[in-house]
C-alpha cells in the first residue's frame, strides 16, 4: 500500500544565497519535505521498520541545510536525493524550502522553491 510520510515546518537558519552577505550572516529558512512510499505490512503492525521514519528523514534535512549552497534548488535536489539513496522504499519526494525576506529589492515575505524527484 502507498502512502505519504511528511514533515512540515521544519526552521533552520542556514547560509544559502548567491550574494556574500547571505553566506556569511545567513538567513532564516523554512523547509517541508513529503515522501511518497510503499508501506510494509509491518507498518500496519505497529512496526518502524515498515515506514518512513521522521527522525532520519529530519536528519538528512538538517544535514543537507548546513553545507552552504547558492541556489536553493541546489539544497532541495540534496535533500530529494539523500532521502531516495536512504529509504528503498521510498518512491517520490517533494521538497519546500522557504526563504525568508529574501534580498530583491523589494517587499517579500519569502521566496519559495519546490524540487521533485523520483526513482
Amino acid at each position: 500500500m502507498t502512502g505519504k510520510v511528511a514533515l512540515e515546518g521544519l526552521e533552520f537558519h542556514a547560509y544559502h544565497g548567491v550574494y556574500p552577505h547571505e553566506r556569511s550572516s545567513g538567513n532564516k529558512f523554512e523547509v517541508d519535505v513529503q515522501v511518497e512510499t510503499e508501506f510494509l505490512d509491518s507498518a500496519f503492525h505497529d512496526d518502524l521498520t515498515g515506514t518512513i521514519n521522521y527522525e532520519d528523514l529530519y536528519a538528512i534535512v538538517k544535514t543537507e541545510m548546513a553545507k552552504p549552497s547558492k541556489l536553493l534548488e541546489t539544497v532541495g535536489h540534496a535533500i530529494a536525493q539523500q532521502t531516495l539513496v536512504t529509504f528503498h522504499e521510498a518512491i517520490r519526494v517533494e521538497v519546500r524550502i522557504s526563504k525568508f525576506n529574501p534580498p530583491i529589492g523589494g517587499v517579500c515575505k519569502r521566496a519559495v522553491v519546490t524540487v521533485n524527484q523520483g526513482r
